[in-house]
């Protein structure tokens, strides 16, 4: 069983920010980061397969706001590299929940400089800005409010509300730091503002292309590829009825319990073989 413990360990490291290799997370010794092992980011991040399924969630709703998808469109290599988004994702999000304070600042700094650099006109004509407070609020939220879906659904869904808000206060620094303004700080707040902001978003030729490319997504191997194409569908899923909706995507009412006992079968043989996640490594360099 141990060759296919590792084989399946490194699947998964191949999808995700250690396959880059530009994070030590088991350095500096003692060093607790921004957040530390008593938060709840390191609770509802610590888990791959319901990481993977709200990230993938979150792109999709992130991607229903006009201008979040003029941006991407304009300056990212997303559709000739989507593994490659995936991993330098995974990076930021590991790097500034469990890494040391001075590689958070690193990845930090990073972003912010890439941002001042993503400017642009909407096919609306709008103009956009990846630094602009409201917009980096708006991505900040679909993607959280996805990564603790995720968690609820898959991990604990008996999570109580207190830390459910716990979560958003916290995981409101990386926002905050990142530029975001008026960034809600509960499960309620939460929801009053995706409510407010359904508004603004909208399904164009676009957006369906970004779901057509996620699900031809590249996988790093044959064996993979029906991972992948469960994270997909899972992702799907996970979304709030108005936005699978407005994709054109709802999936049917008997299809997401095979789905969901599906992703619950495979979120155990991952948390069976994955012995060196980045909160374990986190975790073991608090311990040393």
């Amino acid at each position: 069983m141990e060759p296919l413990r590792r084989q399946i360990e490194a699947q998964v490291h191949s999808l995700t920010g250690a396959s880059l290799k530009q994070l030590d997370l088991d350095q500096p010794r003692g060093d607790p980061g921004l957040f530390g092992p008593a938060s709840m980011v390191w609770e509802v991040h610590a888990d791959f397969t319901s990481m993977m399924v709200g990230g993938i969630s979150a792109l999709l709703l992130q991607m229903l706001h006009p201008l979040a998808l003029a941006g991407v469109w304009d300056h990212s290599n997303f559709r000739q590299d989507m593994l490659g988004r995936l991993r330098r994702t995974s990076l930021f999000i590991a790097g500034t929940s469990y890494g040391g304070g001075q590689d958070a600042e690193r990845l930090l700094d990073k972003v912010r400089t890439i941002h001042l650099q993503v400017v642009g006109q909407a096919p609306d004509g709008r103009a956009y800005a990846a630094s602009d407070p409201q917009l980096l609020t708006w991505v900040h939220v679909s993607e959280v409010s996805q990564f603790l879906a995720g968690y609820l659904r898959y991990v604990n869904p008996r999570l109580p509300t207190a830390e459910q808000d716990r979560y958003y206060r916290e995981v409101a620094l990386i926002a905050h730091r990142l530029g975001a303004r008026d960034v809600p700080q509960s499960r309620q707040a939460v929801a009053d503002y995706l409510q407010r902001m359904r508004a603004q978003l909208l399904c164009d030729e676009r957006t369906r292309e970004v779901v057509r490319l996620l699900y031809a997504a590249p996988m790093p191997s044959i064996l993979a590829k029906p991972f992948g194409h469960l994270m997909m569908n899972a992702g799907v899923d996970l979304l709030p009825d108005w936005a699978s909706d407005l994709l054109g995507e709802r999936q049917a009412a008997w299809r997401r319990p095979l789905i969901r006992s599906s992703v619950q079968r495979t979120a155990a043989v991952l948390r069976w073989a994955v012995r060196s996640s980045a909160a374990q490594r986190a975790r073991g360099r608090l311990l040393q």
